[in-house]
């Protein structure tokens, strides 16, 4: 597969020197193992010593779980590790018994000769063995499949999203790409495959093989059938609020377990759930939250069973909630609601910044009573409504935005 420079690997470089361990999460198929090849080749050619483990290689898996000591003498033995640090990349940390022993060992007495970076394709599966003795000792990222801006690099588009761009052609060809990203996801194969069948047979296997079956076996999931009816259900409601009793009621699952597959979906990097913006701590805890897909292209497929020849407006609010989500920035995601109805995407915080963003199909159709409000209760410093047919004027302090145009609240 293409290597190409993703967002991730900037905030990782910047760390490389650092003692403590760099742990790369993320969902199978997103490309952690390109992020690793991409650090392993260019540490290489920086004359720095460098070694890649897969642990899908049992014999590697085999050693390692005999512990740390047996990992070095290996490592001194086959020469890799010598008088120079060695960085060590280790792909699918997850699978190995006590993870948590070889990290801390590693950090607490041997950072003076190994860096190590590790990946882990669930979240649950690496908190569940990571023990709290990793606190302090560990820097994390998370990756997720490709932004829109990594999705033209792939399709060697070159243009320039970090200025805006103002030539009507290029905003008609923007238009055209960002409603292609939108339809199929952001997976790297999905966008490598040219023909439409190939990429609905690529997600389809994701579904098959990832989806239901890694997180059922992960957790032990045994009524097959209401797991994948809960799924189908959340699909279907991506960008709503997340009704328990309702979804009780509709797969004929106890709200506990519900409640547990909720969790587990989030933390094998399926979905995502975002809670309520509110003054009050308390409300936050208790309201109901919103459910969105980390990838529009795979929560069509559970929804529709095929790719949607135009874009929906709740798989548009979608893109657009995965693309605040990439930025890899230290803000919230919220939404706002009231109790008569008046409802405002995204709310995004950072610190005392709040920026509120509303998500159209078309500029035309935005009523701004909802912004209006909140504007005259929060007092935002601006307003956004992001929408692929940008042909408004600034109203007060509302501005149109395209959806590639991510804003940021920092």
């Amino acid at each position: 597969m293409k290597l190409i420079e993703r967002d991730i690997l900037r905030a990782i470089r910047k760390n490389l020197k650092a003692p403590d361990t760099i742990v790369i999460h993320g969902a199978r198929q997103v490309g952690k193992t390109s992020v690793l090849k991409m650090l392993e080749s260019e540490i290489s050619k920086a004359g720095i010593p460098v070694c890649y483990i897969d642990l899908e290689d049992r014999r590697m898996l085999e050693l390692m779980d005999r512990g740390p000591n047996d990992l070095i003498v290996y490592l001194e033995q086959t020469g890799r590790l010598k008088n120079d640090r060695l960085v060590l990349l280790i792909d699918e940390i997850q699978y190995l018994k006590d993870p948590s022993n070889l990290i801390k060992i590693l950090r607490d007495h041997h950072s003076e000769r190994i860096k190590l970076i590790v990946s882990g394709s669930s979240s649950f599966d690496i908190k569940r063995k990571f023990s709290d003795s990793l606190v302090g000792r560990t820097i994390n990222f998370e990756l997720y499949s490709l932004n829109f801006r990594e999705f033209l690099k792939f399709k060697n588009i070159d243009i320039d999203l970090e200025h805006p761009v103002t030539s009507m052609p290029l905003i008609n060809q923007l238009k055209k790409l960002f409603s292609e990203f939108v339809l199929y996801g952001g997976y790297p194969r999905v966008i490598l495959e040219t023909e439409i069948e190939a990429k609905e047979s690529y997600l389809s296997q994701i579904l098959s093989t990832y989806v239901r079956k890694d997180i059922r076996d992960l957790a032990n999931i045994r009524d097959i059938d209401k797991f994948n009816k809960l799924l189908e259900v959340l699909a279907s409601q991506c960008g709503q609020m997340v009704n328990v009793a309702e979804l009780a009621g509709t797969t004929h699952l106890s709200r506990p377990t519900i409640e547990q597959y909720l969790f587990l979906l989030e933390s094998t990097y399926v979905i995502r759930l975002i809670k309520p913006f509110s003054r009050n701590i308390r409300s936050e805890l208790f309201k109901t939250p919103k459910v969105f897909f980390l990838d529009t292209g795979l929560a069509q497929l559970l929804w529709l069973k095929s790719f949607q020849k135009t874009v929906q407006g709740n798989v548009l609010e979608n893109a657009v909630f995965c693309e605040l989500i990439k930025q890899q920035k230290k803000t919230e995601i919220r939404y706002w609601r009231t109790q008569d109805g008046k409802e405002i995407d995204f709310i995004i915080k950072s610190g005392t910044n709040i920026l509120p963003i509303e998500v159209k199909l078309s500029g035309s159709r935005f009523n701004a009573t909802a912004i209006r409000y909140f504007s005259q209760h929060y007092h935002p410093s601006s307003s956004i409504c992001m929408t692929l047919d940008n042909n408004m004027k600034p109203i007060d302090n509302l501005i149109f935005k395209y959806p590639w145009e991510v804003p940021s609240c920092e």
